[in-house]
């Protein structure tokens, strides 16, 4: 069954879409960034609860310094100084994230109202054309979003790009989630496993260095399930650069095109377990190490630092000005289509 709802903002109407299973459980989805606005789903007890952090009012995701729940881009994470080349030209990029670009700028795609392309009863797919020259990226880029709730409180998230002149693109979603429900606190007690025995140390901008090191003796080995507070003020490179996890992992045994299991999220309170699934090479895991300050959010105050993590499936940071990371470009004639899979169930 779906829903909707509209709610007024500066850049227009935004339109809100709830999709609800055969059990209850239910996502809301936003045009403003192609967004999740909330996933409520059963605990042990049967007990539904909202486990996606978001705020009060829709209109405070526009420009929301977190990106809770959105779609950023056209790249995803960090460019080194904003730089990129292109068959021999250079490109610059807004910086908006100390020297680098963040998510394709202040105005990505993350801070745009999406065109709802099509509905039924179980999926909503969403689309926006991103002009030639828009952020300093080339070529007219059309982007598709399509989610899809099944009624085994699976989140299905299909990714879609084509272009007409040869650009990069990393896309992916940057929901927060805290499986003991979006008002509880930090998430610092929950567990998480990654498929990952690799990371991309970086430099102290959150730029990968361009080689992956194994985890194994470090803390941000999550090979086996781990609470995301154990290690997270260990004074390790890493964590001190991001005042927690803000690293990129490398997924295993990575098959382009090729589903596998990225992450493992569970909570002992609550028995919810979140099951994370991609053909994307990489997991950046951000334990929310900037979330106080942001807007209120569905309960009236704000969130605090670590009450929530996002689990990134997407390219590596900076891989345009990287030889040896996996391929960003999108030529024409090409399409670009990823996956990413959110699977809640119980322990």
């Amino acid at each position: 069954m779906i829903t909707r709802s509209t709610a007024p903002s500066h850049e227009g109407d935004i339109t809100l879409l709830t999709l609800t299973n055969i059990s209850g459980a239910s996502v809301t989805l936003s045009t403003l960034g192609a967004g999740i606005i909330s996933v409520n789903v059963p605990d042990r007890d049967g007990i539904l609860a909202d486990v996606a952090l978001g705020y009060a009012d829709p209109a405070d995701y526009l420009a929301d310094g977190p990106c809770a729940g959105k779609i950023p881009g056209r790249y995803a994470n960090r460019i080194a100084k904003g730089h990129i080349e292109i068959d021999g030209k250079i490109y610059s990029l807004p910086v908006n994230n100390g020297p680098n670009h963040l998510h394709g700028g202040p105005d990505g795609f993350q801070n745009r109202i999406w065109i709802i392309e099509n509905t039924n009863d179980c999926s909503v797919t969403f689309s926006l054309l991103s002009p030639d020259g828009d952020a300093g990226y080339p070529g007219n880029l059309s982007v598709k979003a399509t989610y899809t709730w099944t009624d085994a409180n699976a989140l299905y998230l299909t990714l879609e790009a084509s272009t007409d002149a040869k650009t990069v693109v990393n896309l992916t979603n940057h929901c927060y989630w805290n499986l003991s429900g979006n008002n509880s606190g930090n998430v610092l007690d929950e567990s998480l496993q990654l498929f990952a025995s690799g990371y991309l140390p970086t430099d102290s901008t959150l730029i990968p260095e361009g080689v992956a090191v194994p985890v194994a003796g470090t803390p941000m080995d999550f090979t086996e399930p781990k609470a995301l507070g154990r290690d997270i003020k260990v004074p390790f490179p890493a964590l001190v650069f991001g005042k927690g996890y803000d690293n990129c992992w490398v997924i295993d045994n990575h098959i382009p095109g090729m589903l596998s299991t990225a992450a493992i999220l569970s909570d002992d309170k609550t028995g919810r377990v979140l099951t994370v699934e991609t053909d994307q090479p990489g997991v950046q895991v951000y334990t929310g190490n900037w979330l106080a300050g942001s807007p209120l959010n569905k309960n009236g105050r704000s969130y605090e630092d670590y009450d929530g993590v996002a689990i990134e499936c997407q390219n590596f940071p900076d891989a345009p000005n990287k030889e040896n990371f996996p391929n960003p470009y999108l030529e024409p004639g090409e399409t670009y289509v990823r996956h990413i899979n959110f699977k809640f169930s119980v322990k």
